[in-house]
């Protein structure tokens, strides 16, 4: 196998599987990694063409099948396609693992800009076309929320009801099983949710990190593709609302405690959270007043997932070292700034 080979690509065999299945591919092909890390991975495959595609597989190592169902995410954007919403057209899907030791899909690659922080964001869109990508994002949201799961096929992707309950639940559990420490305030905050839960009204498909860091956007002020949906299901369209209003910082607003990185949209240019939750509205007629308690579970959900991650790197069982500090400082952060947001609903 040539040496320029990224790790978890069988280079020779998915070849020779690309040759049969991917109409137009010309081998040799060159592969690059474009992300790693602890989610599924992700290739650029270059072919002697001059063509350009995107192949998704499991993390090395991946134990949860659950969490890494390449079949079911190749299925969710190969529905969601026909949509109003942008997605990349799968191209091929592959369950036989003696090709490339797990199962994979191929897309077409998409030309864009993944949108992580704000002074990258402020040097790769004008003020115009920031307004003009806010709107889009909004956009493509309501249009996600009005897709009937049934017509494209996704009907039985999850369980429709009693969204919220369910989550808290499993991420009650989670945080049992995982936390290092005592947190009250993450104790505080699930028995609040549980009793001030709002009533679901209807199902929808449910991205799960929507999110200008799952996108590739375009210097005109479009998103040309939606990506990463490993965790969509059906349930409560408001989790998206309140998940991407926490991404969806506005100028000058303080840095979340803990936090990793500053939100794309804290440059300025962007539709304020106000103005975003009105658009949301007026396209999907769904009121929004009650996003505050949807940030405030995606906080605290999120906090649940990094006390998780911090629990396994005390453990060692990452397969190398971290900053476990700054792992307990952003739970810190979370789960205080899901508090907040419960009192001030309240």
């Amino acid at each position: 196998m040539p040496k320029d080979v990224p790790k978890g690509i069988c280079a020779e065999e998915v070849t020779d599987w690309f040759a049969a299945h991917v109409a137009g591919a010309k081998p040799p092909l060159h592969f690059s990694l474009i992300t790693g890390g602890h989610s599924n991975l992700t290739y650029k495959v270059e072919d002697a063409a001059g063509q350009s595609f995107v192949l998704r597989r499991p993390p090395l190592g991946a134990v949860i099948a659950t969490a890494h169902d390449m079949a079911r995410e190749h299925r969710i954007i190969a529905a969601v396609g026909p949509t109003e919403v942008p997605v990349p057209p799968v191209l091929g899907l592959c369950e036989d693992e003696s090709v490339n030791d797990a199962p994979f899909y191929v897309m077409a690659f998409v030309e864009g800009h993944v949108l992580s922080d704000a002074e990258g964001t402020a040097k790769i869109l004008s003020e115009p076309a920031r307004a003009r990508l806010g709107e889009h994002v909004i956009e493509i949201l309501a249009a996600l929320h009005a897709v009937d799961p049934d017509a494209i096929g996704l009907g039985d992707l999850g369980r429709k009801e009693s969204y919220l309950a369910r989550q808290i639940k499993r991420w009650s559990t989670q945080w049992e099983k995982t936390r290092t420490r005592e947190l009250p305030a993450m104790e505080e905050v699930a028995q609040q949710l549980r009793a001030e839960m709002p009533e679901q009204v209807g199902a929808a498909i449910v991205h799960g990190d929507y999110r200008l860091g799952n996108m590739l956007s375009l210097e005109e002020g479009r998103v040309a593709a939606v990506l990463d949906w490993e965790l969509c299901t059906l349930g409560d369209p408001l989790a998206d609302v309140g998940f991407v209003m926490n991404n969806w910082a506005e100028a000058d607003e303080p840095l979340l405690r803990g936090a990793a990185a500053i939100s794309p949209t804290s440059c300025g240019g962007f539709p304020s959270r106000a103005e975003f939750l009105r658009e949301y509205s007026e396209r999907t007629g769904r009121d929004v007043s009650r996003v505050p308690y949807y940030r405030a579970f995606q906080y605290w959900r999120l906090a649940a997932i990094v006390e998780g991650v911090l629990s396994r790197y005390l453990k060692g069982v990452m397969g190398g070292a971290a900053d476990t500090g700054a792992f307990q400082k952003q739970v810190d952060g979370l789960a205080d700034a899901a508090v907040q947001l419960l009192r001030e609903q309240g």
